[in-house]
């Protein structure tokens, strides 16, 4: 049975006769960036992305707001999206990015605060991203990419030209690491750190010869500026080509070039985002402690750099969940951080030399936190029923306040059902967490259809967030019952509970999304007739292997789903799969085929909508393909929607709203 609501998230935000919350009205909603907040505290830089259907694409333009309250002003009006905000020392300029006419990559601008254009300062001939101040004003630090070989900026120019002329587009490696999320990395470009004088606009690189990769997920660093100016602490990885593991060190190079010195070599596993202390002496990052991609936890921890002294700061029991996103108190003897705790992303302070955690501020999902001189935390806010705005509270937890409200208005005329967080007891008898999003004017005792949203990773959550690409929200307007189980696996319920399914991928999150839905039914109000399920990557995964075990849903959506264990060989990176799966294909091959939905085709019955991006390398596309090619040969009632120009996610204003429409359209199909 189902405990006791814990939570009412939302009330119907607005009487059942307001308009529906749809696909287009979500590509309506402006999405507020996180702050970067000013060197006296006062203001907070960020950007305001707006979509436009017919153009099919969106635009970010950069806004300031007081933090103390007040009305925001808009700060660029140009029609490339400007981003990445950063102040400078004096507060009286920001650098940003932006790829305007005429740039052949996104590029480095310079804009007064209190008026006039913007300047560019750079003219790289890849993207540059994460710009940051010397503590002199003078120059700039960022990341942009280099082709081995040819590494000086002019250089890799002439390449880049040759490349595009040369009618042989063969890439050939030998490296385990070739390709990341939608693109090719045997290409050989590698990030590096670039230090510009705005004056002059000479550039320097920092790290030439350099082959390390920093965070792929966009190919952007992580990197920290000592107060003195003097070096850059940056996270990147340790290990040669070919690549056949990956750890994230952290290394130390001098402001004016030279050697980098790797800080983390003791440790096997990964270490990442730095950030230096106020007075310099030290450095708190992230720390995990299982290597060869255990979906182990990070820990914040502090570095005495004279010593190399490490202090953990987070550690289980006390916080039994990853730390994210630091940053120091301006005196430097605490550190405000970030942590999902149940379904939540927490701010939380801690002592930096040690010390019991302190709760402050409550999630929703709390993002890009920075703290003022004053003493307050400055961040990015979001729920299941709001869309993210900037929020700031004070650092005892006290005067929590929004600083936009961007989106209040277009949200107050939406028919919003409530959303309740609730639990039962799952797998193993143990009590699991769910959110469930009603439809406008639900009503008690009323039998509604039921869809599960099923959520990727499986280290992941359908968390208290307000989801652009799979909104419950949009999926409850219909008339739905849409619960969100966060089964077994899932992140943010201990580590304990992340490692209860290596091995047996999908075995104790299919009893638990069953258990979910016997507990629904008995409150109710849900119709065991008229059931579906859809879920992508893992999510799509467990969608198929539910596929094969029951026959109890009248519908089935598969995004980017997982079929076959051994095709995902074929991954854009297979580290840590032989954890997930019990074993690689030559050492475990019948565990990893146990687990595996392919090997249950005779068992699949139930009508099924199969999506999937040609550019998808996580999952690859040819899975989504096979899944389908035996539901059509066994005569399962199928219908495949093929996205050529996207990745392991939908988006494109445009293809956005076709894949809603055709989600919804499947589920309206069978569900009716």
């Amino acid at each position: 049975m189902i405990a006791a609501a814990l939570l009412v998230l939302a009330q119907a935000a607005a009487p059942a006769e307001g308009k529906p919350l749809t696909a287009d009205v979500l590509w309506q909603i402006q999405r507020v960036g996180t702050p970067a907040v000013s060197p006296d505290g006062r203001w907070a830089a960020y950007g305001v992305t707006t979509y436009d259907m017919e153009e099919n694409r969106g635009n970010a333009d950069l806004w300031l707001v007081p933090t103390a309250g007040g009305p925001a002003r808009r700060l660029t009006f140009n029609k490339a999206s400007d981003g990445s905000p950063a102040w400078s020392p004096d507060g009286r300029r920001l650098a940003f990015v932006s790829k305007r006419d005429g740039d052949p990559a996104a590029q480095l601008y310079v804009l007064a605060v209190d008026g006039g254009e913007a300047e560019r300062v750079t003219e790289m001939p890849r993207d540059v991203s994460d710009p940051a101040w010397f503590p002199d004003g003078a120059r700039i630090a960022f990341v942009s990419h280099v082709i081995a070989g040819a590494e000086t900026i002019e250089a890799t120019k002439k390449e880049l030209e040759a490349r595009e002329k040369n009618k042989v587009k063969a890439v050939a490696t030998e490296n385990r690491l070739f390709r990341f999320w939608d693109r090719w990395l045997g290409a050989g470009e590698y990030p590096h750190l670039f230090v510009v004088d705005v004056s002059s606009r000479k550039v320097t690189d920092l790290l030439p010869g350099s082959r390390r990769y920093f965070g792929l997920q966009g190919g952007a660093g992580s990197f920290s500026i000592a107060p003195d100016g003097s070096a850059i602490v940056f996270a990147a990885n340790s290990t040669a080509e070919p690549y056949p593991a990956l750890n994230s060190d952290l290394f130390l190079v001098p402001a004016t070039g030279g050697e980098a010195r790797n800080l983390t070599a003791g440790n096997p596993a990964d270490d990442e985002d730095p950030r230096f202390s106020p007075d310099g002496g030290h450095i708190a990052y992230g720390l995990q402690r299982k290597a060869e991609g255990w979906p182990d936890y990070t820990r914040l921890a502090v570095m005495e750099l004279a010593t190399g002294a490490t202090t953990t700061l987070t550690e289980a029991p006390a916080l039994d969940a990853s730390a994210g996103h630091w940053a120091w108190t301006a005196d430097g003897r605490s550190l405000v951080v970030l942590a999902e705790v149940r379904g939540r992303t927490n701010v939380y302070a801690v002592p930096a030399s040690g010390g019991p955690l302190r709760l402050v501020h409550r999630g929703g999902t709390v993002a890009g936190a920075e703290v003022t001189p004053q003493g307050e935390v400055v961040f990015q806010r979001q729920d299941l029923t709001h869309p993210p705005e900037l929020w700031a509270v004070k650092l005892d937890g006290t005067s929590p306040r929004a600083l936009t409200r961007v989106n209040d208005a277009l949200m107050a005329g939406l028919a919003i059902g409530p959303v309740e967080e609730k639990t039962f007891r799952g797998a193993g008898g143990d009590e699991v967490q769910m959110f469930v999003a009603y439809p406008p004017g639900f009503r008690k005792g009323t039998k509604y259809p039921l869809v599960h949203l099923v959520h990727g990773g499986p280290v992941g959550t359908f968390g208290d967030t307000f989801h652009f690409r799979w909104n419950p929200l949009v999926f409850a307007a219909p008339g739905y019952v849409v619960p969100m189980v966060n089964f077994h696996g899932s992140s943010s319920f201990g580590q304990a509970w992340v490692e209860s399914i290596l091995g047996a991928h999908p075995d104790k999150p299919f009893e638990d999304v069953m258990k979910a839905t016997d507990a629904l039914i008995a409150e109710g109000s849900v119709d065991p007739a008229r059931m579906a399920a859809a879920g992508g990557s893992y999510g799509g995964f467990l969608v198929n292997w539910i596929a094969g075990h029951t026959d109890r849903f009248k519908a089935l959506v598969s995004h980017a789903g997982v079929y076959s264990l051994l095709g995902q060989s074929a991954s854009d990176t297979s580290f840590g799969r032989q954890h997930s799966y019990g074993g690689y294909p030559f050492t475990n091959l019948a565990n990893v085929e146990r687990w595996s939905p392919n090997r249950y085709a005779a068992g699949f019955r139930t009508p099924m909508l199969v999506l999937h991006g040609e550019r998808d390398y996580r999952v690859p596309v040819t899975q989504g393909l096979e899944l389908y090619g035996v539901l059509k040969a066994k005569g399962v009632p199928a219908r495949l929607v093929y996205y050529p120009d996207e990745n392991h996610w939908i988006l494109k204003p445009q293809n956005s709203r076709h894949w809603y429409g055709e989600v919804l359209g499947w589920l309206a199909r069978w569900l009716s």
